[in-house]
């Protein structure tokens, strides 16, 4: 009688599913293999959806644990750069608002910006930060990368509390049915910022200088987009270039659900080429993630 030689398993096999604090076995049927086609990939992430949840609720908890001041920090970092911008550039500069309280339309502005920008930095940083994670055992490094967007959307939580009261209480502007839009302006500027977010991460873990590169390019981004200043100030010829920056619809639909349609008059081409950029932008950082995930573990 001969006897089948063992095969070794593939590198990147798990038979058991991932514990980190309970939770789903994989279904019958799917092995997970790093760089495995679409189809099982994408299965295996769904299967894990609990993971990313225990991903975001470690991060929230890790980031205000420690804080003095605690989730407080959410809402003050929104609240000294609406001070400091209102005051240099509502003061100082006298950027024109359009009769708005200039307040308003800075924090209109920076809400959403920030979302985008943490969500970012915090992507493009999120594997070299869990190192020791991805060495040890494989799971979908998707869900790692995508976990702050969870953390910037509950700042983004205690932001948008701020923006809501000042508006209301301080400025007495009434809210309208364009309120409910509010949402879709969210989730476009996470996904915004989840695009880019997942091609430097991938990047970042080959190429160690995209960690300075990051912080500079959105440094730009913030005065490349309008923040500080409306979007009808850019002469009309020039308007469809500057719409390719998928920040500046999300800002000005943010701005029209705010403030309302009479004070912010929506340009919806804007919005038609955000959402394309976006796609465009998401397809693009998962392909190349996607690709580079292989080897993650034996170069990080």
């Amino acid at each position: 009688m001969v006897l089948a030689r063992p095969q070794p398993p593939k590198v990147g096999m798990v038979e058991d599913p991932l514990v980190l604090g309970g939770g789903t076995a994989v279904p019958k049927g799917i092995s997970v293999v790093a760089g495995e086609n679409d189809s099982c990939y994408w299965r295996d992430v769904w299967s894990r959806r609990h993971l990313f949840a225990l991903l975001v609720w470690r991060d929230v908890s890790v980031r205000y644990k420690q804080a003095v001041v605690g989730v407080a920090w959410a809402v003050l970092r929104p609240l000294i750069a609406m001070v400091i911008f209102a005051w240099i550039f509502g003061r100082v500069i006298r950027v024109p608002s359009g009769g708005l309280p200039y307040a308003l339309l800075v924090l209109t502005g920076l809400l959403p910006w920030q979302l985008a920008a943490a969500t970012v930095s915090e992507c493009s940083s999120s594997l070299l930060s869990n190192s020791a994670l991805i060495t040890k055992v494989y799971f979908p490094r998707v869900l790692l990368a995508a976990s702050p967007v969870g953390v910037a959307l509950v700042d983004f939580l205690f932001g948008g509390g701020l923006l809501l009261a000042l508006s209301v209480f301080w400025y007495a502007n009434a809210m309208s049915w364009t309120l409910l839009a509010l949402p879709v302006w969210t989730l476009l500027a996470a996904l915004a910022g989840l695009g880019p977010g997942l091609l430097f991460a991938a990047l970042a873990v080959r190429f160690r200088d995209f960690r300075f590169i990051v912080p500079f390019l959105l440094q730009l981004g913030l005065y490349a987009s309008p923040v500080v200043f409306l979007s009808d100030m850019v002469p009309e010829q020039y308007r469809f270039c500057y719409a390719l920056n998928p920040m500046v619809g999300i800002i000005n639909g943010f701005r029209w659900s705010i403030l309302g349609g009479d004070a912010c008059p929506m340009w919806w081409p804007g919005i038609w080429i955000a959402v394309a950029v976006i796609g465009v932008s998401l397809s693009i950082g998962v392909r190349i993630f996607r690709k580079m995930e292989i080897a993650f573990a034996d170069v990080i």
